[in-house]
């Protein structure tokens, strides 16, 4: 009990800095949905799939239908999609990760209902579901 009495700014240094590396693990992500409820949305026909992955990986395969709107790009290109505001709007990355800044952007921009690929082109693939070039 004395170290951190007599250490008490180098003990709250190091629980601040612990706490800075757990946020962005501990903060919310947007919605999410398998591949296989991504399926069952594109079935239905009311679902519109943005990627944003680089223009090079949208070449090397993508979903089918699939809207390439590289992420660098988004935040100028969004007005693209004002027109599918009242369709749910799947966000694909390679990974997942990225799509959760488009996430943000959609929704600061009125979009209701959107969506992540849980685990990206990644995990759509891992489910040797289709892709095209």
């Amino acid at each position: 009990m004395k170290f951190i009495l007599d250490n008490i700014w180098a003990v709250s240094l190091a629980l601040a800095s612990g706490f800075a590396l757990l946020l962005p693990a501990l903060m919310p992500r947007g919605k999410r949905v398998s591949p296989q409820q991504l399926v069952q949305m594109i079935n239905r026909g009311k679902t519109v799939l943005v990627d944003v992955r680089s223009a090079e990986e949208f070449a090397a395969g993508h979903l089918r239908d699939a809207k390439n709107i590289p992420l660098a790009d988004f935040g100028t290109r969004i007005g693209e999609l004002d027109k599918s505001k009242t369709k749910s709007i799947v966000v694909v990355c390679q990974t997942g990760a990225r799509a959760d800044k488009a996430l943000r952007l959609l929704a600061g921009a009125g979009f209701a209902d959107v969506a992540g690929l849980d685990g990206g082109q990644a995990a759509w693939q891992a489910a040797n579901l289709p892709t095209t070039k």
